[in-house]
């Protein structure tokens, strides 16, 4: 996994709504990005709509908010739908930029070992360099914590 002054790994996505989203665009802004392993599901769910109630705040503090994970636009389109999200969902399909931040990791459940997204959030700076990790997010709390870290950048 990356560290805390690492540059971020550049990335271009496309995005919930059919757009693209890239951190290079976004240069001069601060940037969370937090890695999800799943729409539509109770922890992820949960996560989004706390930082979609967030989302004007962040915004006042000059900070996009971009969730990531391996479902297609699509899913992202549904989601943010069925939930009315207003933050913005990037579509890693093939994980290339979950594997450079090296959140996808082997993890187990029933006894089963497959691979997956670690929940894990990166506050990136307006240099593009990571400013704080939250690995093993637990979600209650975490968008209102994340929130207070971008406004002390």
């Amino acid at each position: 996994m990356l560290s805390v002054g690492s540059p971020a790994p550049d990335f271009t996505l496309p995005r919930d709504g059919g757009a693209e989203v890239s951190l290079s665009a976004l240069a001069g802004r601060k940037v969370v990005l937090y890695f999800y392993p799943k729409d539509d599901t109770p922890g992820c769910t949960i996560e989004a709509i706390d930082f979609t109630r967030l989302a004007p705040e962040f915004d006042a503090a000059g900070t996009t908010v971009i969730g990531l994970s391996k479902d297609s636009v699509k899913a992202h389109d549904k989601f943010c739908r069925k939930h009315g999200l207003g933050i913005i969902l990037a579509s890693d399909e093939t994980g290339t930029t979950c594997e450079d931040y090296g959140v996808w990791r082997e993890k187990s459940m029933y006894g089963k070992t497959f691979m997956g997204i670690d929940r894990v959030t990166f506050l990136i700076d307006t240099d593009g360099k990571v400013a704080r990790i939250w690995p093993k997010v637990t979600v209650a709390g975490h968008a209102d914590e994340v929130l207070a870290a971008a406004r002390s950048l």
